[in-house]
């Protein structure tokens, strides 16, 4: 058994990780960190965790011995906190934004701090893409929730040089803002409305242009709403084709999908006219992807749905830690979503 540790795991991407990793057959949870809950059962602040006889505590993280760490800290808190990690010998995957800019210039602009830490340099966290880069880090920056549907969403597109334009619209469950409430998630605020924010500002805008913008400069364009639901991430790419590929036909852009997605597990392709649905990816690490239609304006249209605190957060990192410590990709991970 592989051995790991969760530091900050009093949220409920800290939550997540513990649930998944009570089943994994090859993992075992030995160290939960938090010191403002020191001491305390973890059921009590996790209440579907039980008879884990896991216990918060405050310790250093130079004195976790195990083989792998989880740091799901705030944005910022990671940079201070990776670099001890590492030295110790742990491997780590890092759920904050901190790790996950090429440029960190590009992270204190968005962020709005100093990156202390500009040595270190983890390998983007979405398997699909990186597996073989992920294969061979000892860091890895899980990425953003928006990202990794958006990412996964149009990466065959921009790959293939067929669009020059993408705008992005996503629709977001309300535990993506997090464990503390507020006045926007107030429940009588967020029911019965669809309340865009931050509509051209988004700072995950700066990870998905990281990801899709290399290709020939297309355009990258991203909008979030927050909906009233719990879970789940609704993406919807409007992309626009390039005059030299204005022939192409919705079954000419679901091959493009089905080569390059076509072996990967977590990635469900839907069939003609069936529209991905965040009940059916509930509680799961899976992606589903369809639409593939084209209007008479060049415009097309494809659709994502992913639950943001599994393939969003704390099911990519287990992916991304089973790739770390060698074991299977999938273990863990394989129960499907809860729908209805």
């Amino acid at each position: 058994m592989k051995s790991v540790a969760i530091i900050g795991a009093s949220g409920y991407t800290g939550g997540e990780l513990l649930r998944m990793l009570s089943v994994h057959p090859d993992v075992e949870v030995v160290e939960v960190t938090s010191r403002k809950l020191d001491g305390q059962p973890v059921h009590k602040t996790h209440p579907h965790i039980r008879d884990s006889g896991l216990v918060f505590k405050d310790k250093k993280p130079s004195d976790l011995d195990v083989d792998l760490v989880f740091t799901a800290t705030p944005h910022g808190a990671s940079m201070k906190i990776v670099p001890e990690l590492l030295e110790t010998g742990n491997k780590v995957v890092d759920l904050s934004g901190d790790y996950r800019y090429r440029d960190t210039e590009v992270y204190e602009k968005w962020y709005g701090m100093e990156h202390t830490d500009k040595e270190n340099k983890g390998a983007f966290g979405l398997p699909e893409l990186y597996r073989d880069e992920i294969k061979k880090s000892d860091l890895v920056a899980n990425p953003g929730c928006f990202p990794t549907g958006a990412i996964l969403s149009s990466y065959p597109l921009v790959k293939n040089d067929i669009v020059d334009r993408i705008i992005i619209d996503s629709k977001t469950g309300v535990s993506g803002a997090g464990v503390n409430p507020s006045a926007v998630t107030h429940y009588p605020n967020i029911a019965d409305n669809s309340n865009p924010y931050k509509i051209t500002t988004h700072r995950h805008s700066s990870e998905i242009k990281q990801e899709l913008h290399g290709f020939d400069d297309v355009k990258v364009s991203f909008t979030p709403h927050l909906v009233p639901v719990i879970r789940g991430i609704q993406t919807t790419s409007h992309s626009f084709l390039k005059e030299e590929h204005e022939d192409i036909t919705g079954d000419g852009i679901k091959k493009l999908y089905e080569k390059e997605y076509g072996k990967e597990f977590f990635i469900k392709l839907m069939d003609d006219g069936e529209i991905p649905r965040l009940s059916s990816v509930r509680g799961s690490n899976f992606v589903h992807i369809g639409g593939y239609e084209i209007d008479d304006t060049g415009r097309l249209v494809m659709l994502s749905c992913i639950d943001n605190l599994v393939k969003g957060a704390s099911g990519q990192a287990i992916q991304n830690m089973n790739i770390l410590l060698g074991l299977e990709e999938n273990a863990g991970l394989r129960h499907l979503g809860l729908h209805p």
